[in-house]
């Protein structure tokens, strides 16, 4: 007796049986046969069979156990048996034929099937049919063949049938002069039709007694048609025929049952639609729980071109570019009311459900697809059709542990087993075990167990597993009862009980507490005016206070929470995604109360969120080719430059607010965040450049042999970025002296051409679309200023700079970096034209004027004696930047090893050389890095001015930490106290600072 493959082992199973020789000798299992008498009678009607009946005997003979095998299966499925009686040549060849041989053989004779007439083509299927349902019964029992095959084998046979029958209608509407076939031996081709299989045929995956989900289209603009003929009329009709032949049951039985019902709105549309008004269906209407079934969809038969044109039209629709965790919801919502119906909702053996049923396949299914869902608009590997692959591909992208997928693995082939046993008792689409132990002894027998406790205790093993991951995923859901006490928002008078809960918490207001919240239910704000959001926000209610009492001031926390809710345009994606992930919601009460300057980012752009759920956010911050792999995952996905423009800002949003996050939940140091937001700002602009360069080239070409680069200043060329930095850059370009004009159809000269090129990287960098902004950006530091050309010319640039610039451009020259350039020789040219201007001998006397009379007029105008200006007050940033640069144009041409465009890479260049005097360089970078790590903070954390007074707790907390002071109050006077320090050593090596002088 042949035993069931061990659970453990079934995720690692591959192929099936002893190799690939005929049938009758790959045999690993045999069940008994319930009536082993009984069963006898049945193999003595085949060994009397005229025609096969002796080379049967024979079989027999030679190998007791096949005789064994079938009866066994005569004995188990009645179904089979009749299979085997109707025609005992046909199984005299399949026990005699290699299986994958005899499987492909027969998808290739129902593709080709051919007839005079339709009864004759129906007959031919199900002929074929009946060959494949019992070639498949018979491997599939016998452990022959694996799931893969069995399920591959029954959607290509689907394929094939429907091919077959679409040819057949199709020739037949060209005999009748309405269709002009593009090729009359495939007329299928070009032919405007359009067959999506869906569900588990589109996956490759159709179990043995399955329906088949098509949605039916047309293209009315390509369809050949002739004769007057309409193609909405013609295609409906065809649509009809195609069912018939199909479906309809004769004699010779039938080929699948057909299901239209998953086409859009299918109360009110005709079986076959067009395709623009599937499109705008999809665009304006689209249910959620379509975009998870189209997960599946796949152009199968009819015009597969047109198929895969369509399907690459609606991606949008499927894949969003954000995380959706609303349609998360939908989809299970769907699980919870299947879970509703007798029999689903508990796990069992006897009358489960295998397929609804508590830890079935579908929940395994969902457990996939709604991931998919979740992040396949970001990662196109998650967009595959079939369930294993994308358990693996959901491990491989760290979406899931190795135990799930293996889990799931295992228990998805063993449960499509139990599935297709159950089929093939009598070919009825069930997915019910038998209530009765005589219906479960014969499962348990074609399954391959000796003994039905043995098939019992698997069975519910995998249940439990499943069970176990997919509510893991899914369902821990908070209710409206919890752990922490009453929590009840409704009626005019606040609960006593909820009062003193919200009092426990931590809420030193209860009853405002209970006010704002009752609030949220009158749908006051537009977040919460749609049924939906009010109850996804409602299911939150335990966490989400909880969440906001766990700050350092729950009454503020939720204050800042309402205010937040006060400006969020819609609410139902937010509230799903917090529902789904509590943890975001600690994250987000912390933004609340130390960040409100991202909070606000969060309520305009909620899709920023998204990114803290990728689990690279967890490990190390991203390198510059990560955030290129990132970018270019994203773009690579825009159909035109416009899309292209919105993906580049919500990549860019979700990076800097997870820059944000890090440093806020200290994963990031705020010494790092000015380096991490240029390395992103760096990509951005270098991406950015190559599809402006891509979009101009459209209409105006290329400068032939020309060249162009980006050069970065101020905080991005320095790597030393905030929040809110402005980009400073110049766009500099050469092209051949010969070379007069662009090359593409609407040429402009070179420099018209690259100030083109740099109007249009300003506009892809800084213009609002409808995903907001990227960067303010300035080009005045270029060779004028504003009255110079908008992009320059690098031999002007070069000799500007060595002839005609002023002393403080030279001074801001020395944090210049190329960022992106269209080859690596022309950026080498301009950082060495760069150093070569830098290490000009300067006298230091003029320098120091210069510099000293430039200090001056900018505290004329911005000064301030605001310690918490970091920037402009004396003391400040400005100050130990400006002590930087000039001593790096005093000493560059002695050593010019002191360049660097940092300013802190800078003074410690400097202090190795001797140039800088070592007390001195240990004042300057620890006010530099104090300055630059509270200016990060300030900076991601408020907009505007900073008044102490004002602030939120939070904040002072978040600066108290950057800073490694004890208390705010001693940070302020070790800040004032360092800044009068700096401003001292300014004095030293630079000059007095005076009013006259500006």
């Amino acid at each position: 007796m042949g035993k069931a493959t061990p659970p453990e082992q079934q995720a690692d199973q591959s192929s099936g049986g002893n190799g690939p020789g005929a049938l009758h000798t790959r045999i690993s299992v045999v069940p008994s046969p319930p009536d082993q008498d009984r069963a006898a009678l049945f193999l003595k009607d085949l060994l009397e069979d005229d025609e096969a009946g002796n080379a049967l005997g024979k079989l027999f003979h030679n190998d007791p156990r096949l005789k064994d095998f079938l009866s066994g299966i005569i004995g188990n499925s009645p179904y089979l048996r009749e299979l085997m009686l109707k025609d005992a040549g046909r199984l005299l060849a399949i026990l005699h034929d290699i299986p994958e041989l005899r499987l492909e053989r027969l998808l290739n004779e129902a593709r080709s099937a051919h007839a005079e007439d339709e009864a004759g083509v129906m007959r031919a299927l199900r002929l074929l049919k009946q060959d494949l349902a019992l070639t498949l019964g018979l491997a599939d029992i016998a452990g022959a063949i694996d799931l893969d095959n069995v399920t591959s084998a029954l959607a290509g046979f689907a394929d094939a049938s429907l091919t077959a029958a679409i040819r057949f209608c199709l020739r037949d509407l060209a005999r009748r002069n309405k269709f002009v076939p593009v090729d009359p031996d495939e007329p299928e081709r070009d032919s405007g039709l359009i067959v999506l299989a869906m569900g588990k045929h589109g996956a490759n995956e159709l179990n043995y007694s399955s329906d088949i989900d098509l949605i039916i289209l047309y293209d009315p603009h390509k369809a050949p048609m002739a004769g007057g003929a309409e193609a909405p009329v013609e295609f409906v009709r065809l649509t009809r025929r195609l069912v018939k032949i199909m479906q309809d049951r004769t004699e010779d039985g039938y080929v699948f049952r057909t299901d239209l019902r998953l086409r859009p709105d299918p109360g009110a549309t005709p079986l076959a639609m067009s395709v623009p008004a599937a499109l705008v269906y999809y665009e304006s209407l689209g249910q959620n729980w379509e975009r998870a079934a189209l997960i599946k969809a796949r152009p199968c038969a009819g015009d597969i071109q047109a198929g895969d044109s369509f399907l690459e039209e609606i991606v949008p629709f499927i894949w969003r570019k954000y995380l959706d965790f609303a349609a998360i919801a939908d989809v299970q919502s769907i699980k919870r009311q299947i879970h509703m119906h007798k029999g689903h909702s508990v796990i069992a053996v006897a009358g489960h459900n295998v397929k609804l049923g508590r830890g079935g396949i579908r929940e395994v299914e969902f457990f996939v697809q709604t991931q998919q869902l979740i992040a396949g608009g970001r990662n196109t590997a998650l967009r595959g059709r079939r369930t294993l692959d994308m358990l693996n591909a959901l491990y491989e992208a760290d979406w899931i542990r190795a135990k799930p997928k293996n889990d799931l693995t295992c228990a998805y082939r063993f449960l499509r087993d139990v599935e297709h046993r159950i089929q093939m008792l009598n070919d009825e689409q069930t997915q019910l075990l038998p209530k009765d132990e005589d219906g479960l002894w014969r499962i348990s027998q074609l399954m391959g167990f000796g003994d039905l406790k043995d098939f019992e205790a698997a069975f519910l093993q995998h249940l439990q597993r499943v069970q176990h991951h997919y509510s893991e995923l899914f369902e821990d859901e908070p209710g409206l009862s919890s752990d922490v006490g009453n929590l009840v928002f409704t009626g005019d008078d606040h609960d006593p009980g909820t009062l003193e809960t919200l009092e426990r918490l931590g809420f030193s207001q209860p009853a405002e507490a209970a006010s704002i919240v009752k609030s949220w239910h009158f749908g006051r704000y537009p977040c919460t005016r749609s049924t939906k959001a009010r109850e996804r926000l409602t299911e939150m209610h335990p966490t989400l206070l909880g969440a906001l009492a766990a700050t350092d001031n729950a009454d503020t926390a939720l204050r800042a929470f309402d205010s937040f809710l006060a400006k969020l345009p819609a609410g139902v994606q937010l509230f799903s995604l917090l529902r789904s992930n509590p943890q975001l919601l600690t994250l987000l009460a912390t933004t609340m109360g130390a960040a409100p300057r991202m909070a606000d980012t969060v309520s305009k752009r909620v899709h920023v969120l998204d990114a803290v759920l990728d689990p690279a956010f967890f490990g190390a911050m991203p390198s510059v080719s990560e955030f290129r792999v990132g970018l270019d995952r994203t773009l690579e996905q825009s159909r035109f430059y416009e899309e292209a423009l919105d993906r580049a800002r919500i990549f860019a949003q979700e990076q800097q607010f997870l820059i944000g996050l890090r440093l806020i939940s200290d994963t990031l140091t705020a010494d790092r965040v000015g380096f991490a937001l240029a390395r992103l700002a760096e990509v951005i602009v270098g991406r950015l450049l190559t599809q402006v360069i891509a979009h101009v080239g459209e209409t105006q070409g290329v400068v032939p042999g020309g060249n162009v680069a980006v050069l970065a200043m101020g905080k991005l060329g320095g790597r030393e970025m905030t929040a809110s930095s402005d980009l400073d850059l110049i766009l500099l370009y050469e092209a051949p002296e010969d070379v007069k004009q662009s090359d593409g159809a609407r040429p402009l000269a070179v420099s018209q051409y690259y100030i083109r090129l740099t109007q249009r990287l300003v506009t892809a960098l800084s213009a609002p679309t409808a995903e907001g902004s990227l960067y303010e950006v300035d080009f005045r530091l270029r060779p004028s200023g504003n009255a110079g050309p908008l992009a320059t010319n690098l031999d002007g640039f070069i000799s500007y700079q060595q002839k005609d610039a002023w002393t403080w451009e030279h001074m801001a020259l020395t944090r210049g970096r190329v960022i992106a350039s269209t080859t690596p020789e022309f950026a080498e040219k301009i950082s060495n034209s760069i150093r070569q201007t830098l290490v000009q001998p300067r006298d230091r006397s003029k320098l120091a004027d210069n510099v000293r009379s430039m200090r001056a007029r900018i505290e004329k105008e911005k000064g301030t004696k605001d310690i918490w200006d970091l920037k402009q007050v004396a003391g400040g940033l400005v100050d130990i930047e400006f002590i930087a640069q000039f001593l790096q144009l005093v000493y560059a041409d002695e050593n010019p090893e002191v360049l660097a465009q940092g300013t802190e890479q800078a003074l410690e260049n400097l202090r190795d050389a001797g140039a800088l005097d070592q007390g001195n360089a240990e004042l300057l970078l620890e006010a530099l890095r104090l300055y630059q790590r509270l200016t990060q903070v300030l900076r991601l954390a408020l907009e505007g001015k900073f008044v102490p007074e004002d602030a939120p707790r939070g904040v002072l907390d978040l600066l108290v930490q950057a800073s490694g002071s004890p208390t705010f109050e001693r940070l302020q006077t070790e800040l004032a106290d360092l800044q009068e320090k700096v401003r001292a050593v300014f004095v030293q090596l630079v000059g007095e600072v005076s009013a006259e002088e500006s």
